[in-house]
């Protein structure tokens, strides 16, 4: 009875995860996106990374005839975590079928069509870069990732206090900590002056809320053939890189077990020999555009959208295969791009990016962030989110990343403003001396370190260190806290020297782009 049973587009059921061993228990409920027949030959570019035995011996069971695989997403897990599986994967016993007119929504669209109108691409998760539309319509998003929940309340200004800032979950640890009678002896307190405050009786105008969106998120649409990822690997530099999620490259490359890309200019072509025949011709051994900064081996260059599109375009390309959530347009005019490089004796390689609006109304200084995967994980994320809010510190001005923020983003970006905050905490507690307790407020943390002041109430909040104690608000850092800060500073090798940034910013509202 199982056996008869055909695997169409929209069934669900449980699939064996690859990277997890034959005998794990773990048979997440997966959805079929898209079934294929495919020569076995070709079968090993899409079963890459193989760790399931039975993957290989099917291949080798159907050397003569085409195999039939299915392109699976796995309900609650990340879309990255996509691929294609064989039929011994499934558990055909535990088929959901799907309901009447929901099989194949959207197939009819052909990838041809889709190359051409990039400028559609829609996806509706709301998990860090591709870019940019000229005429940007920007809809807002119904929901607001946790870290905002301090952004969805009014204006803030200079003259009322800073309880009105404080989040339910926040208010409840005011009334709990305002029945104790001591803080802990242990503990190092700072007074944080109420010099902030929220006007609650308009917390609903709309002129009040940041929004969750920016020049390059996606419509809440999301089309079926965009959840497929159409290149199966990229040669970049000296890497081999499997992509995350879909990009409208053109179409024949989708054909291609690899796609080559010259890690200079960016240009992607079909074979080894066709990329070294184009690295005789091009002269690029580095980003164009200015350097502004260099630190051995470090070096950031900005690019102009306007002035080398070609570039921008490819390289919204290449950072579209690793972002989920951000709009994709050729049109990067209105945007700069710092592209973070390790140079050595043959050239300047990329690491990752970021950009930015050459005009923000909203204070935006991160439009699209990305760190390529082989240097995920090393510290430069943090990198590039440090050299963003010293742009703006020159800038004199207070910045904040584009929302929604990926998953990756949204936990380097929560890092990087926890280290900061604490840093300037503790190290303010060693110069105020003449103090009972040192006295800070969230405009003076603000304009310490350029992080807007939602963000620094935000991860106040995340670290949970606010309490209200005899009539005032407390940040209390204990023993170890600070021990875990200070283990923590010490492994970030990496920092950015203001001394060797050379950067001058334009007022981009005398210029035409």
């Amino acid at each position: 009875m199982v056996e008869n049973i055909e695997i169409i587009e929209g069934c669900r059921l449980p699939v064996h995860m690859r990277g997890v061993t034959n005998d794990s228990s773990e048979w997440p409920l997966a959805e079929v996106l898209k079934t294929l027949l495919v020569d076995p030959q070709q079968l090993h570019s899409y079963l890459k990374k193989t760790t399931n035995p039975s993957d290989t011996e099917q291949a080798q069971a159907n050397l003569t005839q085409p195999v039939k695989i299915y392109y699976v997403h796995y309900i609650d897990y990340n879309k990255r975590l996509d691929e294609w599986v064989t039929i011994d994967r499934m558990r055909l016993d535990k088929i959901q079928l799907p309901t009447s007119g929901l099989s194949g929504h959207g197939h009819s669209q052909s990838l041809n069509h889709l190359s051409n109108i990039s400028t559609n691409i829609n996806k509706n998760e709301p998990n860090e870069d591709g870019t940019m539309t000229k005429n940007r319509k920007r809809k807002g998003i119904p929901s607001v990732s946790n870290l905002n929940k301090i952004q969805s309340q009014t204006n803030l200004n200079q003259t009322t206090s800073f309880s009105g800032l404080l989040t339910p979950e926040i208010s409840k640890i005011e009334t709990e900590t305002s029945e104790k009678e001591e803080i802990v002896q242990t503990s190092t307190e700072i007074i944080l002056k109420t010099d902030l405050q929220l006007n609650n009786e308009n917390s609903n105008q709309s002129t009040g809320l940041p929004r969750a969106t920016g020049s390059m998120v996606q419509n809440a649409h999301e089309d079926v053939l965009t959840r497929i990822k159409n290149i199966q690997t990229i040669y970049l530099g000296k890497h081999l890189i499997e992509p995350w999620y879909f990009a409208p490259y053109p179409q024949e490359l989708s054909q291609c077990p690899i796609v080559y890309i010259c890690e200079y200019c960016l240009k992607f072509m079909k074979s080894i020999k066709c990329l070294e025949r184009h690295r005789q011709k091009c002269k690029l051994f580095h980003p164009p555009g200015n350097e502004i900064y260099r630190k051995h081996p470090l070096s950031f260059f900005e690019v102009d959208g306007r002035k080398n599109r070609t570039y921008t375009q490819n390289l919204c390309l290449l950072a579209k295969l690793f972002l989920d959530h951000k709009f994709l347009h050729y049109d990067t005019d209105a945007f700069l791009f710092y592209i973070l490089t390790e140079f050595d004796s043959n050239g300047f390689h990329i690491v990752g990016y970021f950009s930015k609006e050459k005009e923000s109304s909203e204070d935006y200084n991160v439009a699209c962030i990305l760190t390529l995967p082989p240097y995920q994980r090393l510290g430069y994320g943090k990198v590039l989110i440090e050299f963003s809010y010293e742009l703006s510190k020159i800038e004199g001005k207070t910045g904040t990343p584009e929302k929604p923020l990926s998953d990756l983003g949204l936990l380097c970006y929560r890092r990087y403003w926890s280290m900061t905050i604490l840093d300037v905490l503790i190290n303010l507690k060693q110069k105020e001396t003449d103090q009972e307790k040192p006295q800070v407020s969230i405009q003076e943390l603000s304009e310490i370190t350029s992080i807007k002041k939602e963000d620094i109430v935000s991860t106040l909040q995340h670290l949970n260190i606010i309490t209200y104690y005899k009539g005032q608000y407390i940040i209390v850092l204990d023993k170890k806290l600070i021990e875990n800060h200070n283990a923590t500073m010490k492994k970030r090798k990496i920092r950015i020297d203001p001394k060797l940034l050379h950067w001058i910013p334009k007022d981009w509202s005398k210029h035409k782009y």
